[in-house]
């Protein structure tokens, strides 16, 4: 499978860390300390989890190398939804208005991106398809309760969109050699450490360090498997763009890999935890920063537990 092209959407609104210093008495420097983050993004009003994804399947098709008509699949990805019924990908779909093909939208938490896109995988091996969207969107300050001192200040909005194909379409495609995912529910508090019961409440986050321990196990060994599965090591990584949950599980994420910091690729200090759209906005963002050749590792993971990896070579 190869990556024609990528894109992202970002809410124009900036919320800093003194807004909940006034908010909850949390000190700008106690937040950047324990998460990394300076300032994140926020939704506007009249902007949802399907809007952001359209704007960002809106650049997405500016530049298409291919017609919108080639398109046969769309699938989309998100826990946060607008609407539980018209789903994200159904927006998308009649936003770019191609009629009758497979649209989905998969949920597993802040991994749905590496997920959408084994569905892609799954839909091209069965000949069901050849050239898909794939759109993640999340608007975490719709569910988010600002007033909770324990996870109120990660949350972040935005949304990002590929086009994949089965085969190459030019030389700048960016091949995805392996994807390796899985569900780690058994592990730890995995159904508790973070969750979002709408019929309850908003995100919260009560085992917070269990998520953190667990995240640092799991991103560094499935990391290693997608190298080991394709013969590599961790020599051959030219960046990492792990999830961006904490910029202290990226480090340790890196630390246990032996991967150099400046391989690694960040994002959550300007945008918080933009949820399953982080790692496809990092990789958007830095396009120009790939040569030809670079190999890159995208890491996942999320509540329930869930987790991923995925290797891209440029």
């Amino acid at each position: 499978m190869y990556i024609n092209k990528v894109s992202h959407y970002l809410p124009s609104e900036v919320v800093g860390n003194e807004y909940f210093t006034e908010l909850n008495n949390l000190s700008s420097e106690w937040i950047i300390s324990r998460t990394g983050i300076c300032e994140r993004r926020k939704a506007g009003e009249g902007e949802n989890t399907s809007t952001m994804a359209i704007e960002a399947v809106k650049s997405l098709l500016e530049s298409s190398p291919y017609g919108t008509d080639e398109i046969d699949l769309i699938v989309g990805a998100t826990y946060t939804p607008y609407d539980t019924i018209v789903s994200l990908a159904h927006a998308v779909q009649h936003y770019v208005g191609i009629a009758d093909i497979p649209v989905i939208s998969v949920s597993s938490a802040c991994s749905s991106l590496l997920n959408a896109i084994e569905v892609v995988q799954g839909y091209f091996a069965l000949g069901k398809a050849s050239k898909a969207i794939v759109v993640v969107s999340d608007h975490n300050t719709a569910y988010n309760n600002e007033r909770d001192t324990v996870s109120g200040h990660l949350w972040g909005d935005g949304a990002s969109a590929m086009l994949i194909s089965k085969e190459r379409q030019s030389d700048s495609d960016m091949y995805i050699q392996e994807v390796v995912t899985g569900g780690a529910a058994t592990s730890g508090k995995a159904t508790e450490g973070v969750v979002l019961r709408p019929n309850e409440r908003g995100v919260i986050m009560p085992y917070g360090r269990d998520v953190f321990q667990y995240a640092c196990i799991y991103m560094p060994k499935v990391s290693q498997q997608v190298l080991d599965r394709c013969g590599l090591t961790i020599d051959d990584v030219d960046y990492l763009i792990p999830h961006q949950a904490n910029h202290r599980i990226s480090l340790n994420v890196i630390n246990t890999l032996g991967i150099p910091e400046e391989k690694l690729i960040s994002n959550i200090q300007r945008y918080g935890n933009t949820g399953c759209a982080g790692c496809a906005i990092a990789l958007s963002e830095n396009q120009d920063r790939f040569k030809k050749g670079d190999r890159i590792v995208v890491t996942v993971f999320g509540g329930g537990y869930s987790f991923g990896a995925m290797l891209i070579e440029v």
